[in-house]
């Protein structure tokens, strides 16, 4: 199985990227196509708000498998099968990902909002998502069901650096409010350093606060 594209998006590495998709939705990425797929490939997908995104975990080691994980809503502490959770250490590293469809362009391109993946992941396969059969109202979702998600307060500094793309700080803020720290992790005097294209940045969390101390432009 070969990639049909690539994802450019302003998160660089994996710290920092949301847990699931949907919850930065200010953040924005384009999928880079490959030579071979044309425009004739993605006729009438302008019509779609969202698609599902197929694509790999490429930064996983081959054969780096855990039949247990250790989900960060349950604290980082419980373990669950793999297949209980979304975890990337799977038997085929395979993601899955509904994204919100801004626009098809020419080359082909596709612009995109809310996606949960790192820069340059390949994308195997997209299809339409289809409210009518892919939402089911009432579904359970296991654990993560009992677990309240509680979202930090973001201070940023009160000047950034200038010519940032439309909506920076909001996809910032979103992003940094589902706090990238590990689940274990909870050391108020820890500084965390974090790429967001085209920014990176300096910050603490202390009380459901997340301080961004510094940021940059990067060169």
């Amino acid at each position: 199985m070969q990639p049909i594209a690539h994802i450019r998006s302003p998160y660089a590495e994996k710290f920092g990227v949301p847990r699931q998709s949907g919850l930065a939705p200010h953040a924005q990425a384009s999928i880079v196509f490959t030579p071979q797929i044309t425009h004739e490939h993605v006729r009438g997908l302008e019509s779609f708000s969202h698609i599902w995104l197929i694509w790999g975990f490429h930064e996983v080691e081959a054969g780096h498998v855990h039949p247990t994980v250790r989900p960060p809503r349950l604290g980082g502490n419980t373990r669950m099968g793999v297949f209980a959770s979304r975890s990337p250490f799977r038997p085929n590293p395979i993601g899955l990902s509904a994204v919100r469809l801004l626009a098809v362009e020419p080359g082909p391109l596709l612009r995109i909002a809310g996606a949960d993946l790192v820069n340059g992941t390949p994308i195997y396969d997209i299809k339409p998502y289809l409210p009518y059969a892919d939402s089911i109202p009432g579904a359970s979702s296991g654990f993560v069901d009992s677990v309240p998600r509680a979202l930090l307060a973001v201070e940023l500094p009160e000047r950034l650096p200038q010519d940032l793309p439309p909506g920076y700080r909001e996809a910032l803020c979103e992003s940094l409010a589902q706090d990238p720290r590990p689940a274990y992790q909870d050391d108020p005097d820890r500084v965390y350093h974090m790429v967001f294209t085209p920014c990176e940045l300096d910050f603490t969390v202390s009380q459901g606060v997340l301080r961004v101390s510094a940021i940059r432009r990067l060169p």
